[in-house]
C-alpha cells in the first residue's frame, strides 16, 4: 500500500505482526506501577476498544504485558512501517488543505529526529505526548484525511472523539490534554489516569502539534541570556569569557549550548544521560563533550582566560559541577537549570551520587527511595548555588519548576519573608517586564512545502517587516526589535533546523500581523510555493496561566487564576484559528498550569488575510490587557498604545492607589 493508502486505512484491516522492541532506541522511562489488579483490567478493556473483537484475545495479553513492563499501553504492534517525518503538504491525502497541514505538523512532532521518545509518541519533556498510543495516531490521521470544511475533529487527550458537523469558519481541530477536575490533578493522578488510557500530558507544543524541535527554545533562551547578561554586567562589559552553567540536554532542552554560542559566552551544560549528550553533540548543538570533572575544570579555566565563545557538555551531575567550581573558585556569571523538574519522580531530574542506570533502577523498583534521593539532591544543589550567589552569581529559574520542587524538598530556597523564593523566575526579571508585558512572544511558522528556499524567503520578509517597524518604534521596544532582527539575520547560518522547515522569533501583535500578511501576499503571488502554518509556543503573552513561570510577574493576586488562558483559546477559535488546544500541566507540572495554543494555515486567500488581522490581534492583546489590569507598567504602556492604533479596542485601565493611603490602614 502507498503512504496515502495507509493513512486512509486507519486501523489495519489485518492484524499486523508484533514489533521487536529495540532497547537501543530512545525509550520513555518505565512508569510507576500504580493500578490495582481491577484497574489493570480496565486499562486493557479501554485499549481494546479500538480493535475488532476477533483480535481481543491476542491483544489483551500483549497489552497487559506492556502495562506490566512499561507502566503504559503504547500498542507498539500498531506503529506504522512507513517513516514518520514532515512531508510536503501535497503528499498527504486530504479533502481540505487545513487538514493536510495538521497531518504534516503531527508527523513533525513524531519524527525521530525531533521527538524525544518517538516509539512512545513523546515529543519532549519526558512525558509530553502527541497521543497516548498508536491506535489514536492511526485513527486521527484517518479522520484528518476524510475531513471536509464542514467538520471539526475533537481530540480528548490524544483520543479522536470524532468528526462533528461545524462550518468553514470553525477550527478544523479542537484539542484538550489533561483537563482534569481540579481535585484529581495531582502528579499521582496523572500516573493513574494516564495508565488507564483516559488522559495525557500534552506538555505545551507536543499535544498541540506545534513543536518545531529545539529551535524554539534556542530563541527563547538566547533572548533570556542576552537580557540576563545586560542585567548583570557593567555597561562596557560583554558576555565574552563569562560562564553560564546549567543542566539538561534532553527532555526540556538541548538548546542551551547553541543559545550560549549565539549570545557569546561560555556555556557549560551537565547531562547525566550520555546517549542524550552524544545525540546533541552529533547534531552540532555542542562544541565539546567532556566526561571528566578534572578536564572540565581545566577547560573552563582556559575558556575564561582566552575569552572564548564555546559550549561544553559535561556528562555527569550538575550538582557536582556547582560544588567543584566553588572549591576551585571558578566564577559563574549566570546559573540556571533546564532539567524536566516538572516530572521529578519519573526521570525528569536525576539525583547526585547515583549513576544514570542506578537511578533508573531505583526509580522503578523503589520509587519512595528515589524520591528521597531526588529531594536530598535538590537540597545539596541549592546549597551549592547559594554559595555561588553570595559571590555574585545571578541565578534564575528557567521555568522548569526548579524553585517549586526545591522548596518542597526543604531546600534553603525561600526569601527572608518565607513567602517568596530567594531567586526570580526568568519571567519575573527578564521575559515578563522586557517582553511579555510589551506583547513580545514566540511567534513561529512552518513552510509546508518543506523547501528551504521558501524558509529563506520568509526570513527575508520577516526581517524587512521588523526593520521597518524599528524605524518608528518607541524606545521602550526598540531593543526587542533589534534583538530579533539580529536573530533572523543569523538564523540560517546558525543551522537551527531539526525536522520541518520552521522559524521562530519574538514579535508583538503588530509585528505578527505584518509578518503574516507579508507571507500571505507572497503565497498568493507564488513567491512562496505552498501554504504556511503559523503558531506559537504556549509560553507567551496570553496563552498560559502559570503562577511560577509565565504569569509569575503578575502581582495583583490573580496569578493562580486561569481565566486568561481559557479565554485565549475560546477567543482564537472563533476569530480564525485552524486548530486550537488547551492543556493542563505543560512546562512546570501537572496541576500547576493551564496553557493554550493555536495553529493557523495561510493559503494566500482573502479569508486568511481577515483571520490574520482578527485572530493574531486578540491572541496577543488579551494577555496585555490582563497584565495592564494587574498594574504592570510596561503592559499599560502597550495597551494604551494599542488602543490608539485600534479604535475598536476598549480596555479598562486600573486607577493607581497612593501607597500612603494604604499605609494608613495599619495605624
Amino acid at each position: 500500500m502507498t503512504f496515502k493508502e495507509l493513512i486512509l486505512q486507519g486501523i489495519p484491516t489485518e492484524l499486523p505482526s508484533k514489533k521487536t522492541y529495540d532497547p537501543s532506541d530512545s525509550h520513555a522511562p518505565r512508569r510507576k506501577d500504580v493500578l490495582t489488579a481491577e484497574e489493570k483490567k480496565l486499562a486493557v478493556r479501554n485499549a481494546l476498544r479500538y480493535f475488532p473483537k476477533a483480535w481481543h484475545k491476542t491483544l489483551a495479553l500483549e497489552f497487559y504485558r506492556e502495562l506490566q513492563k512499561y507502566g503504559r499501553i503504547y500498542m507498539y504492534r500498531f506503529k506504522p512501517e512507513y517513516e514518520i517525518y514532515a512531508r510536503p503538504i501535497d503528499a498527504y491525502p486530504a479533502q481540505c488543505v487545513q487538514a493536510a497541514g495538521i497531518m504534516l505538523m503531527i508527523q513533525n512532532n513524531l519524527d525521530p529526529k525531533v521527538a524525544q521518545h518517538p516509539n512512545e509518541l513523546i515529543t519532549y519533556g519526558g512525558n509530553g505526548g502527541v497521543f497516548q498510543n498508536w491506535a489514536q495516531y492511526l485513527v486521527t490521521m484517518q479522520y484528518l484525511a476524510q475531513m471536509n470544511q464542514q467538520q471539526t475533529l475533537h481530540i480528548y487527550s490524544g483520543h479522536p472523539m470524532g468528526l462533528f458537523p461545524s462550518s468553514p469558519d470553525a477550527p478544523r481541530v479542537v484539542v484538550t490534554n489533561g483537563m482534569m477536575i481540579p481535585n484529581y490533578s495531582k502528579p499521582d493522578d496523572w500516573e493513574r489516569f494516564n495508565a488507564l488510557g483516559v488522559t495525557q500530558y500534552g506538555q505545551m507544543t507536543a499535544g498541540s502539534y506545534m513543536y518545531i524541535g529545539p529551535q524554539g527554545i534556542v530563541h527563547g533562551t538566547t533572548i533570556t541570556l542576552m537580557n540576563a547578561f545586560r542585567r548583570t554586567l557593567k555597561t562596557d562589559e560583554t558576555p565574552l569569557g563569562n560562564i553560564f552553567l546549567t543542566a539538561g540536554l534532553g527532555g526540556m532542552s538541548g538548546a542551551q549550548p547553541k543559545a550560549g554560542n549565539i549570545t557569546g559566552c561560555i556555556t557549560i551544560c551537565a547531562e547525566v544521560n550520555i546517549e542524550v549528550a552524544l545525540k546533541r553533540y552529533e547534531q552540532g548543538w555542542i562544541d565539546e563533550l567532556i566526561k571528566s570533572m578534572d578536564v572540565l575544570v581545566a577547560r573552563a579555566r582556559k575558556a575564561q582566560q582566552d575569552m572564548e565563545v564555546v559550549s561544553l557538555a559535561y556528562v555527569g551531575n550538575v550538582v557536582e559541577v556547582w560544588e567543584r567550581f566553588y572549591t576551585e573558585n571558578i566564577h559563574i556569571q549566570l546559573g540556571s537549570d533546564q532539567t524536566s523538574l516538572h516530572n521529578p519522580w519519573a526521570g525528569g531530574y536525576y539525583p547526585v551520587g547515583l549513576t544514570f542506570s542506578e537511578a533508573n533502577e531505583l526509580m522503578t523498583n523503589d520509587p519512595e527511595s528515589f524520591k528521597k534521593n531526588v529531594q536530598n539532591s535538590l537540597r545539596r544543589h541549592v546549597s551549592a548555588i547559594n554559595k555561588h550567589t553570595s559571590k555574585g552569581t545571578y541565578f534564575f529559574d528557567y521555568g522548569n519548576a526548579f524553585l517549586l520542587e526545591a522548596s518542597r524538598a526543604g531546600a534553603e530556597i525561600m526569601a527572608e519573608n518565607r513567602i517568596d523564593f530567594r531567586y526570580p523566575s526568568y519571567v519575573q526579571d527578564i521575559l515578563g517586564p522586557m517582553c511579555f508585558d510589551f506583547g513580545f512572544g514566540p511567534f513561529r511558522w512552518v513552510c509546508t512545502s518543506c523547501d528551504p528556499r521558501d524558509l529563506k524567503t520568509t526570513d527575508a520578509l520577516a526581517k524587512t517587516v521588523l526593520e521597518a517597524m524599528k524605524e518608528d518604534a518607541p524606545p521602550e521596544i526598540r531593543q526587542q526589535l533589534q534583538d530579533n532582527i539580529t536573530w533572523i539575520t543569523d538564523a540560517e547560518k546558525n543551522n537551527l533546523i531539526v525536522g520541518s522547515q520552521a522559524r521562530i522569533l519574538y514579535a508583538d501583535a503588530e509585528g505578527r500581523q505584518k509578518i503574516a500578511l507579508a507571507f500571505n501576499t507572497a503565497i498568493k503571488s507564488g513567491q512562496i510555493t505552498a501554504p504556511i502554518v503559523l503558531g506559537r509556543d504556549h509560553h507567551d503573552v496570553s496563552g498560559t496561566d502559570s503562577p511560577f513561570r509565565e504569569t509569575s510577574n503578575i502581582f495583583d493576586g490573580s496569578r493562580f487564576t486561569a481565566d486568561m488562558a481559557v479565554h485565549n483559546v475560546i477567543g482564537d477559535s472563533f476569530r480564525g484559528a485552524t486548530w486550537v488546544s488547551i492543556h493542563n500541566g505543560g512546562g512546570v507540572g501537572w496541576g500547576e498550569v493551564i496553557n493554550g495554543g493555536f495553529g493557523m494555515l495561510l493559503d494566500g486567500s482573502q479569508k486568511s488575510e481577515d483571520q490574520i488581522k482578527n485572530m493574531l490581534f486578540f491572541d496577543v492583546n488579551n494577555g496585555i490587557a490582563r497584565r495592564s489590569w494587574a498594574r504592570n507598567q510596561e503592559a499599560r504602556f502597550a495597551i494604551e498604545r494599542e488602543m490608539e492604533r485600534t479604535p475598536n479596542l476598549k480596555v479598562p485601565l486600573p486607577n493607581l492607589v497612593d501607597e500612603a493611603i494604604l499605609n494608613e490602614l495599619d495605624e
